[in-house]
């Protein structure tokens, strides 16, 4: 791409690190069907939920995005408590991303606090595309289509969209703003594997990233 919002995540996974771009090729599963068992209620959650004690007794770290950028997630509920605890820490694992790129922080405590080993490295360098290149994000994405289900093996798995077509990235120094290219490769679907740590949270294990796959 040359080099608009850039705003599709770092392909993660345990073994590898491909970093992809919002117009550019994505890591994938071929292998990858469509989840079974995930129900949404069709309310929309705030994209900016107060954090401290939760429900669970779980700390977590507080996560504020600015006026000028919204992540909007849409249908973000399940009737199941246990597929709406995973729901809860995939989209703050999200949302601390971006977080950590308008903050400038690839050292965001935050991202640590969602990612395990296996991911946090990736995901610090994806974010550290745009702060060694003085680029913050502003606008909006759309998250939404979430599947999610438990595994045989007790992990989590979700899958969601991202709409980055009314996303930007805007540089510190000269405010040059670069726009998100409207393409079919904008619509990003994001591949979680989630296993819940000792301390209660769901942490990503491993995230692949298919640009396109939500046409």
């Amino acid at each position: 791409m040359n080099r608009p919002a850039r705003l599709a995540a770092a392909v993660l996974t345990a073994s590898m690190a491909v970093l992809t771009t919002a117009c550019g090729s994505g890591g994938g599963d071929s292998s990858a069907a469509p989840i079974k068992g995930a129900g949404a209620d069709g309310a929309k959650a705030s994209a900016d939920p107060s954090a401290s004690v939760s429900a669970d007794g779980v700390k977590r770290p507080e996560i504020k995005l600015p006026k000028d950028f919204q992540a909007d997630f849409e249908s973000w509920t399940n009737s199941d408590p246990k597929l709406q605890a995973i729901l809860n820490d995939g989209r703050e694992e999200l949302r601390s991303k971006y977080a950590a790129i308008i903050e400038a922080d690839p050292e965001s405590k935050a991202v640590a606090f969602y990612n395990s080993d296996a991911t946090q490295a990736t995901a610090r360098k994806w974010i550290r595309q745009f702060t060694d290149d003085g680029d913050s994000i502003i606008g909006k994405v759309r998250v939404f289509d979430p599947q999610v289900h438990l595994s045989d093996t007790g992990s989590g798995v979700l899958f969601y969209c991202v709409d980055e077509r009314q996303a930007s990235t805007k540089n510190r120094k000269t405010e040059k703003v670069v726009k998100t290219p409207d393409k079919p490769e904008s619509l990003i679907q994001y591949r979680l594997r989630l296993d819940k740590s000792a301390e209660g949270v769901w942490k990503t294990t491993s995230l692949t990233t298919v640009p396109g796959a939500c046409n």
